[in-house]
């Protein structure tokens, strides 16, 4: 399967960029990249982002040239250290169109294919069932999440194309297309029929359950802040409602893999149409 990249632009610059190991790398930027701050196609290799005067997580800069100089004692004791590299991660490493790709993106303008795919490794998790590289960190998070005095359920996990078509023909019914379709994807366009989407309750206030409330229960605050430690994103928020075209959803996680999911915490980004420069829609064309 085709895989996306972060950038789908003419090439035109080619620039230097120093890699773990102080070894100098020729990197190709596409015409239009920012040449701060970007994602720079060297494979295993995100440089950090900056900040907009300039200044990157790995090092501030000082116009004003008011900093200190180095001492010579100073310039001699490090000058033998080695450098610490960036954390980096290979965004090319899977596939962002294969349905079995832990990375696979859906949305609204880009379904699953085959549209009725159903994941050959489902097992159970409590009531539900979800891909088997899931189960594992999952069963991790409801513990951790237990350590912490709050106690998640799962509502639901995998859902085939047939069982998706009946549940958005009913919320079609019952609400109309464009309500239907801020809440409920259509068959082929779930990410529940991935086998990697979770939906999970509150053992405090279920009434909350698949409700806005959810966000403000104790599952909720928990999810919000801790899913990522665990491989899981918070998939559908008001921020990236333009992207996603639904409306919040602080129950449904999204499991991407505990590597992808720290870079994203620790990158603010909120959505993979972001990480991988997919475009996202918020309707369905």
């Amino acid at each position: 399967m085709q895989r996306r990249g972060a950038w789908g632009r003419s090439v035109a610059v080619v620039a230097v960029a120093f890699v773990a190991g102080g070894v100098a790398a020729a990197v190709v930027l596409p015409r239009d990249a920012p040449t701060t701050g970007a994602a720079l196609d060297v494979p295993g290799v995100v440089a950090p982002r900056s900040d907009p005067a300039g200044r990157s997580e790995a090092g501030r800069s000082d116009p004003a040239g008011t900093a200190p100089a180095a001492t010579p004692a100073a310039t001699a004791a490090t000058a033998g250290a080695p450098t610490s590299a960036p954390p980096a991660i290979d965004l090319h490493s899977r596939s962002t169109t294969d349905p079995a790709s832990l990375w696979v993106v859906v949305n609204k303008i880009h379904p699953l294919d085959p549209v009725r795919y159903a994941p050959d490794d489902l097992v159970q998790a409590g009531p539900e069932k979800v891909r088997a590289v899931v189960a594992h960190d999952l069963d991790a998070m409801l513990a951790g999440a237990k350590r912490d005095g709050v106690t998640l359920t799962i509502q639901s996990g995998f859902r085939d194309y047939a069982y998706q078509r009946t549940i958005f023909s009913n919320m079609l019914a019952l609400h109309g297309r464009e309500y239907a379709e801020s809440l409920s994807a259509r068959p082929g366009f779930s990410e529940h029929q991935t086998g990697l989407a979770v939906d999970v309750g509150s053992a405090s206030r279920s009434s909350c359950d698949f409700d806005p409330c959810f966000a403000s229960t104790d599952e909720g605050r928990w999810v919000a802040r801790d899913a990522w430690r665990y491989g899981f994103v918070v998939r559908y928020t008001k921020e990236n409602r333009p992207v996603t075209g639904y409306a919040p959803e602080g129950w449904h996680l999204r499991y991407v893999g505990r590597e992808l999911a720290g870079w994203m915490h620790d990158e603010h980004v909120t959505t993979l149409e972001e990480v991988f420069g997919i475009r996202g829609s918020a309707t369905y064309e």
